[in-house]
């Protein structure tokens, strides 16, 4: 058997594929896992015909990110949630991640909102709900704080709950060693 029949014909030339291999194991790949605390909240009350109904917001999750360790950040947000319907109404509910960093005074929508339409069962229900979006468009050394706010579609006159509300993150190197997207 010759030496390149083993496959490793270019390990003694120091060029090709070992090589590259070599530099990703020196630099290695910075990653962050922060998971919120869960929480559960009632849904606010608010009587047909009252002023912003239907449309009252409330958050229902909240994480501190500290990105300066990262060149340039790409995050992965989870949310996963039950909402308990007890209202014998549909329920509709819409969910957005923000962020607001540093001096920003207005927070800014992260990926889309989503909407689910929690049926009447006659009974208690409860939907789990998830979602994930991700952030790239973070300036580097950025503290920010983001939250996931709940919007209801109906006028609600009684109770419903979302329990266990959590907002979890993964952020990453996004590769991009050039330049900052900000």
């Amino acid at each position: 058997m010759n030496s390149m029949s083993k496959g490793n014909w270019q390990d003694g030339k120091n060029c090709g594929c070992r090589r590259e291999k070599e530099k990703k194991e020196e630099e290695g790949t910075k990653v962050l896992l922060k998971c919120g605390t869960p929480s559960s909240r009632a849904l606010p009350i608010i009587a047909v015909g009252a002023l912003g109904t239907p449309g009252a917001s409330f958050t229902v999750a909240t994480l501190a990110l500290d990105t300066s360790e990262f060149h340039d950040p790409c995050i992965k947000f989870e949310f996963a949630a039950n909402v308990v319907n007890t209202l014998g109404i549909v329920l509709d509910l819409s969910f957005q991640i923000f962020r607001q960093c540093k001096n920003q005074f207005t927070p800014t929508p992260v990926g889309p909102a989503y909407t689910v339409a929690i049926p009447v069962v006659g009974v208690a229900y409860t939907l789990p709900v998830s979602f994930f979006a991700c952030d790239c468009d973070l300036c580097p050394d950025d503290c920010c704080t983001y939250t996931v706010v709940a919007t209801t579609g109906v006028a609600i006159t009684v109770g419903g709950f979302i329990n266990n509300a959590a907002l979890s993150a993964l952020v990453v190197e996004n590769g991009n060693n050039d330049k900052c997207n900000c």
